[in-house]
């Protein structure tokens, strides 16, 4: 059961990573609301520990990059009229955050969230594999189609009819023939 329950959190965690500037990252709303403290004081511990938290742990997302993130995720229409731009935090980041919270929850949180960015990168690596797979077969098919156009020739002149020969069937006896004996 807690093994269903955690899988079912891994994949609520996983549902808000976002795509910006190409690093899977979670917006400080999200991680807030994971974490069970305001957006507020997750910054505020975010500003206190600056130190821990280098541009590839954390960024500030630009105006035309919360516009994006708000237009395309429903659960973040709340940051439209937020007057400053929300931080983006990578996986690193958001286990950082745990650190910087100090509390039972943090923990578990941050164990959930390392889950989750896990499971993207498998889920990266199986369509991979999967799209490699179907480009084996394509050059594999490739090469059946010509040899299933030669097959498919081959049949339409078996059922081609045969032209009719105007000889008869069996031994006819020519006898305008003259023999040379």
């Amino acid at each position: 059961m807690k093994a269903a329950l955690q899988t079912a959190n891994t994949e609520l965690v996983a549902h808000r990573i976002l795509l910006v500037r190409g690093q899977k990252v979670m917006v400080d709303a999200d991680l807030a609301e994971l974490y069970g403290v305001s957006t507020k004081a997750l910054n505020q511990a975010v500003k206190r520990n600056a130190d821990r938290f280098p541009a590839d742990f954390m960024f500030r997302l630009t105006v035309a990059e919360k516009q994006e993130v708000v237009t395309n995720c429903d659960h973040l229409a709340r940051l439209k009229f937020s007057r400053t731009l929300p931080c983006a935090f990578t996986e690193h980041g958001a286990l950082m955050l745990g650190n910087v919270l100090k509390s039972s929850r943090a923990v578990e949180v941050s164990l959930l969230v390392v889950r989750a960015f896990v499971q993207l990168r498998q889920m990266l690596a199986t369509h991979k594999e999967l799209a490699a797979k179907l480009d084996e077969l394509e050059r594999k098919v490739s090469g059946h189609d010509q040899a299933i156009a030669g097959l498919i020739d081959a049949i339409r002149q078996l059922m081609q009819t045969p032209p009719i020969s105007k000889r008869g069937i069996g031994f006819t006896a020519d006898l305008d023939v003259k023999r040379k004996t």
